[in-house]
């Protein structure tokens, strides 16, 4: 995973990103997905996964990828993982190969999200303003009670994680961020307050 060129310095949490009206955000269309792997590989570096795996990971779960647009043209897009428990436990242990990762670490259906892996983001110009529609379609009944994860590659990647409210992890996976859904966060404790190292269960929850 990797994420887009573009500047992004307004900070708000990433479920509190305003909705542009410029942008339009919306499941990609099949005919869509070589567009976009075209555009993952110019703007993102490192990326392998090509059409046909993007292809397939899409047929797996349509609401996977999304795309940005405005007036028509596209703008870029974002492509998640959507984790079952088992994918949850591979992706913090760093069992799970996140270039091709296997779909039985991935909820089906049938099964809860445990955990949304924001697997790439690449994005043009105003494309960026697309994030906080991204964030809405993540508040849906299926991914609400799961909290983002992320590996930024780029520093403008790194920027937007910053600014959205992604913070690093202890994890066995290197620099994995984690964004906490606000309804899952424990209330500040009072100053004084015994504040103990965070364990590896805690990256869970």
């Amino acid at each position: 995973m990797a994420m887009e060129r573009g500047s992004f310095a307004a900070r708000h949490h990433f479920d509190a990103l305003p909705l542009s009206p410029d942008v339009e955000v919306r499941c990609a269309q099949f005919s869509e997905i070589a567009a976009l792997s075209d555009m993952a590989h110019r703007l993102v570096p490192g990326v392998q996964i090509g059409a046909a795996e993007l292809a397939r990971y899409f047929t797996f779960d349509p609401q996977s990828i999304l795309t940005f647009s405005r007036k028509g043209r596209l703008l870029g897009g974002m492509a998640f993982l959507f984790l079952n428990d088992r994918g949850h436990d591979a992706l913090l242990l760093d069992e799970i190969c996140l270039t091709s990762p296997e779909t039985h670490y991935l909820a089906s259906a049938k099964e809860d999200v445990a955990a949304i892996y924001i697997w790439a983001i690449a994005a043009t110009g105003r494309g960026v303003a697309g994030l906080g529609k991204a964030a809405a379609h993540l508040r849906q009944v299926r991914f609400r009670n799961a909290d983002c994860y992320a590996q930024p590659s780029t520093v403008a990647g790194r920027d937007i994680m910053k600014a959205t409210g992604f913070e690093p992890i202890p994890s066995f996976q290197p620099d994995l961020w984690c964004y906490e859904r606000p309804w899952h966060r424990q209330p500040m404790r009072m100053p004084g307050a015994i504040i103990q190292a965070r364990s590896f269960a805690d990256a869970r929850y």
